[in-house]
């Protein structure tokens, strides 16, 4: 792993929940391969957040940049390009702010980054109960046998033999931006995530999308860079199928680029 020449930035999405963001810095700190480094992408969020952030400036070891917007409704994809624009890192692994990471996601993730791909994770859910434990000790304490979790095969850290489970390459359905991991060139070639995406849902599977139209490959990692989905309430769904739309028609007309992305914002 020393040996990569290519530098590594985590991108975390965040929104008004501090106490998931410092589970998941400690979970960051506790890494077999630290990032280069750290990119927090706010939707919003208010003084508790700033100061957390600026407090564990002074405990990483690493640059910890900070994209801020104002609270004007869920508004992912335009935070996530402000996040990008601050990164130097060639290679960006994508998180939600609701995710805590097994000490060997990075690693894990560095092991599978090639030219020509861009890697989708998958999660294991943790239940509301478990979540709340987490929280109130503020440690990221969770593995394979913890209790509390479902979709336990998630879970499974085996990377020697992720090799062993493939998916369609060329597929953007189930794509989740919560465990996603691309070089920060293919991204900017696409101009990034579409600004256009207000509301949960399918900005992830439109810009894997263009990706994948453009010939960046996908491929599913399995027995490697797990990671746990802390419980919470659900976003509301009301662009839903604005979205969907949105998404399907990059896939019909193969776009392979957006026209209101990283570049203007």
């Amino acid at each position: 792993m020393k040996n990569r020449n290519f530098s590594v930035g985590i991108l975390v999405s965040t929104y008004n929940w501090p106490q998931a963001l410092e589970v998941i810095f400690k979970s960051i700190m506790q890494q077999t391969h630290q990032p280069d480094e750290i990119l927090i992408a706010d939707d919003g969020s208010g003084a508790e957040t700033a100061a957390l952030i600026e407090r564990y400036r002074s405990i990483f070891n690493i640059p910890l940049k900070h994209a801020w917007q104002e609270d004007a409704g869920f508004r992912k994809s335009t935070i996530l390009n402000k996040a990008i624009k601050l990164a130097e890192a060639d290679y960006i692994i994508e998180i939600d702010g609701d995710i805590v990471l097994h000490p060997a996601f990075i690693e894990d993730h560095v092991r599978h980054a090639r030219r020509g791909i861009f890697v989708q994770g998958a999660r294991t859910m943790i239940s509301e109960h478990k979540t709340r434990e987490i929280l109130a000790t503020g440690q990221p304490d969770i593995n394979f046998f913890s209790s509390g979790i479902s979709n336990r095969f998630n879970s499974v850290h085996l990377p020697s033999l992720s090799f062993l489970i493939r998916a369609n390459s060329r597929s953007s359905e189930n794509i989740k931006g919560c465990n996603l991991a691309f070089w920060k060139d293919d991204f900017i070639a696409i101009n990034g995530y579409n600004n256009l995406f207000h509301g949960w849902g399918s900005e992830d599977y439109e810009f894997a999308a263009r990706l994948i139209n453009t010939g960046v490959l996908k491929r599913r990692l399995k027995l490697a860079a797990v990671c746990y989905h802390l419980h919470h309430s659900c976003n509301s769904r009301e662009q839903e199928q604005v979205n969907q739309r949105r998404y399907s028609e990059a896939v019909v007309k193969r776009l392979t680029f957006c026209t209101n992305g990283y570049a203007e914002v």
